[in-house]
């Protein structure tokens, strides 16, 4: 596991010295804190930092092939290299590290960009071909490992993070107001956006070529059509299942340092470790993080799947006075971002990394098998009588913002009142300008955003593009390309990294994920059951029942409680705050009313206020330290409405493929 950036002139003139290299390396350590490797030549610059995890003594990155003409710098695991290398060697290719790496480059060699449809693990890498000058960057099939890229003024930058990228190009920094208008509605910004206009993420599935100027982005795979294979029974779906997801598992515990599992006491978390126990030769080492409130605090079935299957155990108890901790967390996800379960994932991955190198997880489980509370919702929604278009654009614009906030009702019209395509999107969202929280922003902010595109549109397009028949499908396809990617693999990544802790996802396996995805929709949700069939095989592993059929409670934290009570001052009084108010995105008083409404209890604005904060903290923490540090004038998001209209993309990679152009 590593840390890459680089970059490419177009210019074969121009040269890359290696000490900018460096710079941008040493801005992500914490991916690799083992080792360094450059490459600097002519016009090229590859660099990279190592988590040494397989052939610690031979794996020095960058790696190259038998002529020195193709170098690599990677980050990622690929589980079936054993598989793939002696095919390579009797093809004639020559190896001198015994790493997944260098499988890569000798593919390449053999495949050309198609390489990455072989690899079956998590990654993103840089290839760089001397002979036909060309660059390569690949990103995993659902985005596990990140990936930024910037092309401008004849050069092509990358990076796993955007710090890197801005190391090199200080001037890189101005943000994207679409990138924020999608952080406002969803809390995170997806996949290509970021939070910068000029800095872009490769999404996932997708490869990029650079040559000669110009870039070429294009995808490599997709989820295949939901529903398309029907088990005989119960039985045979539950063998394939346990047969597809213990394979899964078992690649994933190839490691030549410590290796264990975060556990959260979920269905998924505990599945994987009932697995991993069916293979370890030793005790299985788990951890878990909990709370003091009781309602939110899931160490007690953590402990009970624990002693089921014998693990050697940890627990850490994560107390609210963490505000120090949320400075350095803002600062280190670049983006804003309104996951608060960042927090927790943070202090498991720190607990965890004292004792082993790399941890499997449950990340996925939610998406592929249907276990989101919010798919039950909006399929229920649906069979009641929508309102008459015309009729919902009078409540929307005339009823509801003439109605009291606190008034019951209102904002479930409002959902009732739209579209029903748009209803799970009003469902997911936050905050948007252009929507049921509009008089939270100031005139002049809502006037700037009405020049950019609904953040809705990416998402209508997926879900209109989904290789799917029935809306539960749809559903997940359009979180599979999202909030997957962009907020639960975003916050483990960065929060792992951080701690230099590897973590894999065997849910996530797409061998495995593409055999769920057939599944017709009843298997995953049946009668109101989330879940179903992955239930099953919990059963069937031996996870206790009394874990598997609870009420899910997700790896959040208090917020309602810590906002109202041991946070309020601490937290809550940076919204309050001249240097925030006058940042010029929000209204004041609205925002005062936002904290007035949650304090006295009158409703639940823990989601909007963390929302709000998040972006505040990220605002102070990354975006003016970055410019102070640089010695750049701050901006202000009105500074753009003296600008021209930005209603158009602003390059090909924002549009969504359908299903059946991607090969």
């Amino acid at each position: 596991m590593c840390g890459i950036a680089g970059m490419v002139y177009s210019d074969k003139e121009r040269q890359v010295p290696a000490v900018e290299v460096r710079q941008m390396c040493d801005q992500i350590i914490h991916r690799g804190p083992d080792d360094e490797g450059v490459y600097a030549k002519g016009h090229v610059g590859l660099g990279m930092r190592r988590l040494s995890i397989i052939d610690l003594s031979t794996g020095h990155q960058p790696i190259h092939n038998e002529n020195q003409k193709v170098w690599i710098v990677f980050n990622g695991e690929i589980y079936n290299f054993p598989e793939l290398r002696p095919d390579l060697e009797a093809r004639g290719h020559k190896f001198y590290t015994n790493t997944d790496t260098e499988v890569i480059v000798h593919l390449y060699e053999e495949y050309g960009a198609d390489c990455v449809k072989k690899l079956r693990g998590m990654f993103a890498f840089a290839i760089w071909d001397e002979a036909q000058q060309k660059l390569l960057l690949a990103r995993d099939r659902f985005g596990k490992k990140p990936l930024h890229y910037s092309c401008e003024r004849g050069r092509l930058l990358f990076g796993s993070e955007i710090k890197s990228i801005l190391a090199a190009a200080p001037e890189l920094n101005p943000v994207d107001q679409q990138g924020l208008l999608s952080y406002f509605c969803y809390g995170y910004i997806p996949d290509p956006l970021t939070a910068f206009e000029k800095i872009r993420k490769l999404p996932p599935g997708h490869i990029l070529e650079y040559s000669r100027g110009e870039i070429q982005v294009r995808a490599y795979w997709d989820l295949p059509a939901f529903g398309t294979h029907a088990p005989k029974s119960e039985e045979e779906c539950l063998e394939q299942l346990e047969h597809h997801l213990a394979e899964a598992v078992r690649i994933r515990l190839i490691s030549d340092v410590p290796l264990g599992a975060l556990l959260s006491g979920g269905v998924d978390s505990s599945t994987v470790v009932a697995l991993m126990a069916r293979f370890s030769s030793s005790p299985v080492k788990t951890f878990t993080i909990g709370f003091a409130h009781k309602e939110f605090d899931e160490t007690v079935y953590a402990r009970e799947v624990a002693q089921k299957f014998g693990t050697e155990h940890h627990e850490l108890i994560v107390e609210p006075n963490f505000l120090e901790t949320l400075d350095q967390l803002t600062h280190h996800m670049e983006e804003p971002f309104a996951d608060s379960s960042m927090v927790p994932t943070y202090h498991v991955s720190r607990l965890a990394r004292q004792h082993v190198t790399v941890a499997l997880a449950g990340d996925g489980g939610d998406e592929l098998f249907a276990g989101y509370d919010r798919y039950t919702i909006n399929l229920n929604r649906r069979r009641r009588n929508p309102m008459p278009r015309w009729a919902g654009d009078i409540y929307r614009n005339r009823v509801f913002p003439a109605l009291p906030s606190g008034t019951r009702g209102r904002r479930f019209m409002y959902t009732m009142s739209l579209p029903e395509e748009d209803r799970y999107l009003d469902e997911i969202s936050f905050l948007s300008p252009d929507g049921r929280e509009k008089s939270l922003f100031s005139k002049e902010y809502a006037a700037v955003a009405a020049r950019y595109p609904s953040p809705y549109q990416l998402f209508r397009d997926y879900l209109k593009n989904a290789p799917a028949e029935d809306a539960l499908s749809r559903l997940q396809y359009l979180d599979a390309k999202t909030y997957l990617p962009a907020d639960v693999l975003t916050k483990v990544d960065r929060m792992s990294m951080l701690t230099s802790l590897e973590v894999r996802a065997p849910i996530l396996d797409h061998v495995f994920a593409e055999w769920v995805t057939q599944l017709p929709p009843d298997w995953k949700l049946r009668d109101g059951q989330k879940k179903y069939i992955l239930k099953k095989l919990a059963e069937r592993v031996g996870v206790p029942r009394k874990v598997i059929y609870r009420p899910k409670k997700g790896f959040g934290v208090p917020l309602v409680h810590w906002l109202r009570n041991e946070l309020k001052e601490s937290l809550l009084s940076v919204l309050l705050e001249p240097k925030t108010l006058q940042r010029g995105y929000f209204d004041p008083p609205a925002v005062r009313l936002l904290v007035d409404e949650h304090l006295r209890g009158r409703r639940d604005r823990s989601r909007d206020l963390w929302n709000l904060l998040a972006f505040e903290l990220w605002n102070r923490n990354f975006l003016d330290q970055q410019r102070s540090e640089n010695h750049l004038a701050p901006q202000t998001p009105l500074a753009v409405v003296s600008g021209s209209p930005k209603t158009e993309k602003r390059s090909e990679d924002l549009d969504v493929p359908r299903a059946s152009s991607i090969q």
